[in-house]
């Protein structure tokens, strides 16, 4: 079986402008005559590799701790895109219908577009990740996020993606849960064995 980690370490990740670096603060050390190792992270969470739940842009929406772990782990499809913004249009043209877990490679050039979260959505997406800081165009005040999670779609945002290829894979993602929390931490990771979630032998 072969595991395929997509996630980028929490505290040498790119960090999205405002957010907090983080980092660990050690509380007990060995080093130091404790008997064991203790650290404290301090971090956003939206750092590294992470899931955003609907509470992240809508008022009294699902917290991350409510998310369906159905949607977070199954069968799933990598897309290579080109850099730039993802229209609707694109979408309709060229994406597969269907597909409810869609990840998009494009070593964190690409951005989606309002109109094209709500064209992923109405063709089954429940589940769009990106190897970029945010799915969110620059300059825009939200209107992707809203667009996907207005209509339950999670997002998985912070990927490394760089070693793998376009096709179809075994997504294993679930976040850390956290009630209350409008984000988590995930560890991603993809199975590109075919036997083993199709069933077939």
């Amino acid at each position: 079986m072969k595991i395929i980690d997509i996630s980028n370490d929490l505290l040498t990740a790119e960090v999205y402008e405002g957010d907090p670096v983080p980092e660990l603060s050690p509380i007990a050390e060995l080093q130091n005559g404790d008997a064991y190792n203790l650290n404290a992270l301090y971090a956003g969470l939206h750092n590294g590799t992470h899931i955003d739940a609907p509470l992240h842009f809508l008022e009294d929406a699902p917290d991350v701790g409510a998310i369906s772990l159905e949607t977070c782990i199954g069968p799933c499809k990598v897309i290579e895109v080109s850099p730039g913004i993802i229209t609707g249009e694109v979408v309709e043209n060229a994406f597969p219908r269907g597909v409810e877990r869609i990840l998009l490679k494009s070593g964190g050039k690409a951005f989606i577009h309002e109109t094209a979260a709500e064209a992923m959505a109405y063709y089954g997406c429940k589940l769009c990740g990106t190897d970029g800081l945010t799915v969110e165009p620059p300059h825009a005040a939200g209107q992707t996020h809203r667009a996907f999670l207005q209509e339950n779609v999670v997002l998985l945002e912070g990927l490394n993606l760089s070693e793998t290829a376009n096709g179809e894979y075994f997504l294993i993602a679930p976040p850390v849960k956290i009630g209350g929390a409008e984000a988590a931490f995930t560890r991603a990771v993809l199975i590109s064995d075919y036997i083993f979630w199709s069933g077939k032998a």
